[in-house]
């Protein structure tokens, strides 16, 4: 495997654990590293040796915490939506991995974090593992994939609770909902994504990834991400992003309604 600047990678048995390795920003998702589990995904792919894969996050804290919130500051709507883009293409990757992807997901996966684990064909997480899409703090909305993936997994009136009220869902519930298949201890769990992708290596290759193809066809029009795209990129016209962004990096609690933000009275851009 290559060397990355945020990554680590390694590789044992076939499997190919590939780290995001900036436990000093909870793993946060900068531009660069999402570009980078790109690329180490696709190289894993290309490799004969690599039957698998296992994403997971640096440290006992963290998947990924979500995005680097600096990166937003001052977008326009179009750059907004072509950082969004890029992120949902990276994501589209690992859906669409012909080799099995699963999240070891170690503590938090909040935005795109949890659209990152969400991307990947299976999750198991540790019992300390926190899950949610708090972007309605930001002003912002999920845009690498979350509205459609959370209504997928969770259904449309739980996801839609979820993604409003900007709700944590701890790693028990995650399970019970379905966006988790198992729960282990956190010294438990990359042993436990090891067993089931060592029990998938005894299956046909070539039927495991006809039924990745099969079942990412479910919804073949991908309407929803173009959807997503165009509503990300709208948050960045408002003027509420800048008081929650504001306020994120302030460490307080943003005020959308207060009378000296100019909120859009029609939402349309």
């Amino acid at each position: 495997m290559n060397t990355y600047k945020n990554l680590k990678t390694s590789v044992e048995n076939g499997i190919c654990t590939i780290t995001i390795n900036r436990p000093d920003k909870m793993n946060a998702l900068n531009r660069e590293t999402v570009q980078e589990i790109g690329e180490a995904v696709k190289e894993a792919n290309q490799s004969a040796e690599i039957l698998s894969i296992i994403l997971t996050g640096e440290g006992p804290k963290a998947f990924a915490a979500g995005a680097d919130i600096k990166e937003f500051l001052g977008l326009t709507k179009e750059e907004g939506m072509a950082m969004a883009k890029a992120g949902q293409d990276v994501f589209f990757s690992i859906e669409n991995s012909a080799k099995p992807v699963i999240a070891a997901v170690n503590g938090f996966a909040l935005g795109g974090g949890c659209e990152l684990a969400m991307s990947c064909h299976l999750r198991v997480a540790s019992e300390n593992a926190k899950f949610g899409q708090p972007e309605v703090n930001l002003g912002l909305i999920p845009g690498y994939g979350g509205t459609q993936r959370l209504v997928r997994y969770l259904g449309k009136g739980k996801a839609l609770e979820i993604m409003m009220t900007a709700e944590m869902i701890h790693a028990n519930k995650a399970q019970e909902l379905g966006l988790v298949n198992y729960v282990v201890p956190l010294e438990g769990l990359h042993a436990k994504c090891v067993e089931i992708l060592n029990e998938i290596k005894t299956k046909s290759p070539f039927a495991i990834s006809a039924v990745i193809r099969a079942a990412n066809a479910f919804d073949e029009t991908n309407k929803g991400f173009e959807a997503e795209l165009t509503e990300f990129g709208k948050c960045f016209a408002s003027e509420e992003i800048k008081e929650g962004i504001s306020a994120f990096l302030e460490k307080r609690k943003a005020d959308f309604h207060n009378k000296n933000i100019q909120t859009a009275q029609n939402f349309t851009f």
